[in-house]
């Protein structure tokens, strides 16, 4: 993580958005920060594979997470992807790719 990511994630943690989900099904339950929960599903990963290999758990990982990540921003934005690439901070053609790469829109749409 660089200095600017550093001072980002910390501005808005100090704000009171840190991405985050329930612990569990409990309404009452604290919310978990995201990097907590990518923790705990590495362990478990992890452990799953009980000593056996793995390869390209980066790309795996990448795909899990990034794919809800802009669905979810292009819900957000209304299908506005000019507003939903200033939200996540991405050039427009970037996300566009992005989004045919994760079969999002239409591979062929302009």
């Amino acid at each position: 993580m660089t200095d600017r990511d550093r001072l980002s994630h910390d501005a808005h943690e100090s704000a009171g958005l840190a991405l985050s989900f329930p612990r569990s099904v409990t309404p009452d339950a604290p919310p978990q920060p995201l990097r907590e929960a990518v923790e705990t599903s590495m362990r478990r990963y992890f452990e799953h594979l009980d000593g056996g290999e793995t390869s390209d758990l980066y790309t795996m990982v990448m795909t899990e997470v990034e794919t809800p990540l802009l669905a979810s921003v292009m819900e957000y934005t209304e299908g506005n992807q000019t507003r939903a690439a200033k939200v996540l901070g991405l050039n427009r053609g970037t996300l566009r790719k992005k989004l045919k790469h994760y079969g999002l829109i239409d591979s062929d749409a302009p």
